[in-house]
């Protein structure tokens, strides 16, 4: 069963995070995954574009894969189908890392479970940019 952090500690990842590497961030600004993360940059986040078919969104170059990404990543936002989440919990397991966070609509046990016995913070099925403005 996936079970979430409470509010309360979602409101402190937010706010003691500054980079957030958005998996599947499209360059379409129609998108839900462009607006949302244009929203949290412009609430002064680190926006980090991880996506293999596009150049660059939000104005940064964007990286393949989250294995390509320098330093520490505070927040993984990953707006991609459930049935990948497992995958690119394996390539989270390998980053430097702190949350995994699957968009609204989004979640997947298989992905959850290897992630929780990991000790890691998982979110799933939560949109960043509520929670942020119910968080503030």
């Amino acid at each position: 069963m996936i079970e979430n952090p409470t509010r309360e500690e979602i409101g402190q990842i937010l706010k003691d995070s500054k980079r957030i590497a958005v998996v599947g961030l499209s360059d379409n600004p129609h998108r839900t995954s462009h607006s949302v993360s244009k929203a949290m940059q412009d609430q002064g986040y680190e926006i980090i574009p991880v996506n293999p078919t596009i150049d660059s969104a939000l104005g940064v170059k964007a990286v393949s894969s989250l294995e390509e990404i320098e330093g520490t990543v505070d927040i993984v936002n990953v707006f991609r189908r459930s049935e990948f989440l497992p995958g690119i919990a394996k390539e989270f397991d390998k980053i430097d890392a702190k949350v995994f966070w699957a968009q609204l609509g989004v979640m997947n046990e298989e992905a959850y479970s290897f992630l929780k016995e990991r000790g890691y913070t998982v979110i799933m099925d939560r949109c960043i940019k509520v929670e942020h403005a119910l968080t503030k």
